[in-house]
């Protein structure tokens, strides 16, 4: 499927609000009510729109801290990997998970009230699963943070 105009302009308004209804939509990006709801219904069965979300604000929730941690993996077994895989996506305080190249294996992003409770989450990651070395980095400020992809290379 090839992204027309009109496609990138329904997926730029719905990065933004997915909560917009199909008239407040075909409104925004001068389609009719009808062919914007297809158009959203294409998108959606083409995998081009995985899911729909409400972003919150994790200061509002007590989650004001946000560490990303560099992880070096002991060795790259499978047994090692899927151990690996299923404590990270069944750790509710690690917000994102990255493999990597280079001299990092894996890049984590733990959103947790504070410092110590970040400590317990490390503490129960070092009992699961064993690493070569582990780095913390504390977030002191966000500059940016956005789920919207830019649509100039669809």
């Amino acid at each position: 499927m090839t992204l027309d105009a009109i496609d990138k302009k329904i997926l730029a308004a719905l990065q933004l609000d997915s909560r917009l209804s199909t008239a407040a939509l075909s409104e925004k990006i001068g389609l009719s009510p009808a062919p914007c709801w297809r158009r959203v219904q294409r998108l959606t069965e083409a995998g081009y729109i995985l899911r729909q979300v409400a972003v919150l604000d994790p200061r509002k929730l007590n989650l004001p801290v946000s560490l990303f941690v560099a992880l070096k993996a002991p060795h790259h077994s499978a047994d090692w990997i899927a151990t690996f895989r299923k404590v990270i996506t069944t750790t509710p305080e690690i917000t994102e998970a990255y493999r990597l190249a280079g001299e990092i294996d894996y890049l984590i992003k733990i959103t947790v009230p504070s410092i110590d409770v970040y400590d317990a989450v490390y503490r129960r990651l070092i009992e699961k699963l064993d690493f070569s070395d582990v780095t913390a980095s504390i977030s002191m400020e966000e500059i940016k943070n956005t789920t919207a992809l830019p649509l100039d290379y669809a």
